[in-house]
């Protein structure tokens, strides 16, 4: 499943998502992994979260790269029971207009792994488009 928090910019996002990540690794009983774009605000991230600043990999540049990168992810831990994907428009070349494709990928992954994804998208729910919010595959969570 991919779970979408949707929001202006400075709406609290990131705080949900970290709250949520902290809250995931309390109860799961795999690994839980927070993406993030840079080392802001990972302070507050439980040490048992698996944090990754994507500015450590500056060379992963569009959207294909990005999915072999949570391919690899995956591949190298198979315990992967969660992944939170903070500011997902601002990660590689990821757009609001590519976004469902995005998503699509991302709960292709999901099935075959059995891994839940929480992205968040600096966005109003009504401007993500292609994706269909009745679906049982993706869930808006505000």
């Amino acid at each position: 499943m991919v779970n979408l928090i949707t929001g202006p910019k400075g709406s609290g996002k990131t705080q949900q998502m970290i709250e949520l990540a902290n809250e995931k690794v309390k109860t799961s009983n795999g690994n839980v992994v927070l993406v993030k774009k840079s080392h802001r605000d990972t302070y507050s991230v439980d040490f048992n979260v698996r944090a990754i600043c994507m500015a450590d990999y500056k060379d992963i540049a569009t959207l294909e790269e990005f999915i072999g990168f949570i391919y690899g992810m995956v591949a190298g831990n198979h315990d992967i029971e969660t992944i939170f994907i903070d500011g997902v428009l601002k990660q590689a070349d990821i757009t609001i207009d590519s976004l469902p494709d995005f998503i699509e990928k991302l709960n292709k992954i999901s099935k075959e792994n059995n891994i839940e994804f929480f992205i968040s998208v600096s966005a109003e729910k009504k401007d993500i488009t292609n994706i269909d919010p009745e679906s049982p595959d993706y869930s808006f969570l505000n």
